[in-house]
């Protein structure tokens, strides 16, 4: 495979602090979380220097923990309701929790639990939510260093999680009275929908193996029991429609593109693998017929990924994480026009 460098990249935001996950309302506001606990918006190209909102205690950012997820209300503009995942402590102990907030002009107010005490650490929080096709609000949780608490169905640990923007709990939901909708992953940072509505997860492995999954009703995937592609006799675990075998992805967000000479494909923005993957599926959305590698080793560690109504692709760098090596601007978002 070959590496495609994009035309017109550009770093539209620059010198910022880890920033995690974008959703952008209908009328070009630009919502996106800084790990740190800052809610920031964007308007008609210029940054808000004052965050929306700025988390305090309990609210904690430590290790891969800290403000993660973001996603604005189908009715933002009616209703004005955000919704973000975050870390805190208590007596300790690290936990996750999916909050929903009105946002008045550029200010956001009071925080509502709609989901509490997911476990979590300082490694494998997951922390991407979206709001699904069918309304409801799904959530990836890691297994916060735990492992095995990504088969227990009693844990919302390493897991796809569903609820209703309200905080309730669907009632076709796999376990009844229980948020879980699938289970057995690792530290899943990636949602995606086809145009069938066919729900894809990215899930890092260990070490390698990292993981692009077709998310099903019910379904459980073998973390940690199994990796990759194994198998396990007696279980019925349902294997990743992609993987990477011994080289290592980190896959953060991912996104299917809807416009352009890129439609249908699903982009999967790489933290440690330094960019992005386009990947190409069957007409049934269940087989990869190509994977393409874009901007490798171009703008270091990528977290989100995430398409907008004109068809531009925002990204968003991760390399003052910790793990990656700091370039001139860190870190930043970048455009992509859409003709890539």
């Amino acid at each position: 495979m070959v590496n495609k460098e994009p035309n017109q990249v550009q770093s539209i935001i620059e010198y910022l602090n880890i920033p995690w996950a974008i959703d952008i309302s209908e009328d070009g506001k630009i919502f996106f979380t800084e790990r740190d606990g800052k809610l920031r918006v964007i308007t008609d190209g210029t940054l808000n220097p004052v965050p929306v909102y700025t988390f305090v205690l309990p609210f904690i950012s430590s290790g891969e923990g800290g403000l993660m997820g973001i996603a604005l209300d189908k009715d933002f503009l009616t209703n004005g309701y955000i919704y973000l995942m975050y870390t805190y402590g208590e007596k300790g102990t690290f936990y996750n929790r999916v909050v929903r907030m009105r946002i008045v002009g550029d200010t956001a107010f009071k925080e509502e639990i709609l989901l509490d005490r997911i476990p979590g650490g300082r490694i494998h929080n997951g922390g991407r939510i979206k709001i699904g096709p069918d309304g409801y609000l799904y959530i990836a949780t890691g297994d916060g260093g735990v492992r095995d608490l990504a088969q227990d169905v009693n844990s919302l640990a390493g897991k796809i999680l569903r609820i209703g923007t309200d905080g309730s709990i669907p009632p076709d939901n796999p376990f009844p009275g229980s948020p879980v909708y699938a289970l057995g992953l690792r530290n899943p940072q990636g949602l995606a929908w086809n145009d069938k509505n066919m729900l894809y997860a990215t899930d890092h492995g260990e070490t390698n193996h990292d993981e692009i999954n077709l998310i099903v009703h019910g379904g459980n995937y073998g973390w940690p029991l199994v990796i990759g592609d194994e198998e396990l006799l007696g279980f019925d675990f349902i294997q990743p429609i992609l993987q990477s075998g011994d080289e290592t992805w980190a896959p953060g967000g991912a996104a299917f593109i809807s416009s352009g000479p890129r439609k249908g494909q699903l982009l999967v923005s790489m933290l440690r693998g330094n960019g992005l993957l386009a990947i190409t599926f069957d007409e049934t959305g269940t087989q990869v017929v190509d994977v393409e590698p874009l901007l490798l080793d171009t703008y270091g560690r990528l977290r989100e990924v995430y398409q907008a109504s004109d068809g531009s692709i925002y990204l968003t760098t991760s390399n003052k994480d910790g793990r990656g090596i700091i370039h001139f601007g860190d870190d930043k978002i970048l455009q992509i026009a859409p003709e890539i």
